[in-house]
């Protein structure tokens, strides 16, 4: 099968292409180059690097059009559309010239607040707290549109709250300094958990999610169909972030805070807090699990954490600190004290 990825070395998309080489896929990726593919085991087969930027579509299409020419791909995949106006450009890019297409979206596009705590494919899609999620439900709208009117062949894939050796998870926190959160905990500096902490979560790993991905590449039955894929493993922020600490070796210093009040105070990640994290939320399976029966999670939390500070602790140079961040998390930590 000869796949194209667009992305394919973040953190959800690296493990996606490691799983995708070693299944024998003829795997190209259309990326910038920015990021070295050090992610790649030892003796893992080497993917075919197309050196192009998605947003310029007429530099996009001279780098891919050598390899489409040869074979049409059998599917691609977009780990970067971020709006509709990056699927409207890839509908005009490749329209024709694949027999599968997949928008990598999100599920924060599912209701918020939800009218039921369990979210399946059918759960209805409206957020009205966060520009993230409604610029996702934006772009897949636009391949929705496609799909009916054109017969477009795509398919939408949702993954949650996704981690992996660079990222600590954590609700209110830096995720791209994640070692913050892990600084505050060995410094005896308190960790905001929003609400009471006993809202429910699924974490997923991001070799878990690639298994129900490259299972659905190339299906035919799978086009026209929408899809969330996470761990059926089910925790409080409370559990998360004691087992964080547990793993430290460090005391569970936390504090608890109204997710509206952090908003107040840091309203861009409290819009990832009310329109995602505030709520209780537990994502059925059973879609995915049909269309791909070798699908499960394999990776427990406690374990793939271990995994990812084991990962930090290898080189102190990852182990990066965001000053800013701290700042104002104390910040809110005093008005709030103040306030009670």
């Amino acid at each position: 099968m000869k796949v194209l990825f667009i992305g394919g070395t973040g953190l959800i998309s690296s493990a996606c292409t490691a799983l995708a080489l070693r299944s024998g896929i003829d795997l190209h990726l259309l990326t910038r180059g920015q990021r070295p593919l050090d992610f790649l085991p030892p003796g893992c087969p080497q993917p075919t690097i197309i050196s192009a930027d998605i947003r310029d579509p007429a530099s996009a299409h001279a780098a891919l059009a050598p390899h489409m020419r040869r074979a049409a791909y059998d599917c691609i995949v977009n780990f970067i559309a971020f709006g509709p106006d990056d699927v409207t450009r890839d509908l005009e890019l490749f329209a024709n010239r694949t027999a599968h297409y997949i928008l990598i979206s999100s599920c924060a596009v599912y209701q918020k607040p939800p009218a039921h705590y369990l979210i399946t494919e059918a759960t209805p899609i409206s957020n009205p707290f966060w520009s993230y999620a409604q610029q996702k439900i934006a772009a897949e709208n636009i391949l929705t549109a496609a799909i009916r009117e054109r017969r477009f062949p795509g398919t939408i894939v949702r993954p949650s709250h996704t981690y992996a050796d660079a990222r600590i998870p954590a609700a209110y926190h830096n995720s791209t300094h994640s070692w913050t959160t892990a600084w505050r905990l060995l410094h005896h500096h308190p960790i905001i958990i929003h609400g009471d902490g006993t809202s429910l979560w699924q974490l997923t790993h991001a070799e878990d999610f690639a298994r129900g991905l490259i299972g659905l590449l190339g299906r035919p039955d799978a086009l026209g169909e929408s899809f969330h894929i996470t761990s059926d493993e089910v925790l409080t922020w409370n559990q998360i972030l004691a087992t964080l600490a547990d793993l430290l070796g460090a005391a569970p210093n936390f504090i608890h805070i109204p997710s509206d009040f952090i908003a107040r105070h840091d309203p861009e990640r409290g819009a990832g807090l009310l329109g995602d994290k505030a709520h209780s939320i537990v994502f059925d399976n059973s879609k995915i699990k049909r269309f791909v029966p070798t699908y499960r999670a394999t990776i427990p939390f406690r374990t793939g954490l271990a995994r990812t500070l084991n990962w930090f602790r290898a080189d102190p140079a990852r182990q990066t600190i965001d000053p800013v961040f701290n700042t104002l998390a104390d910040q809110i930590i005093a008005a709030y004290q103040r306030a009670l």
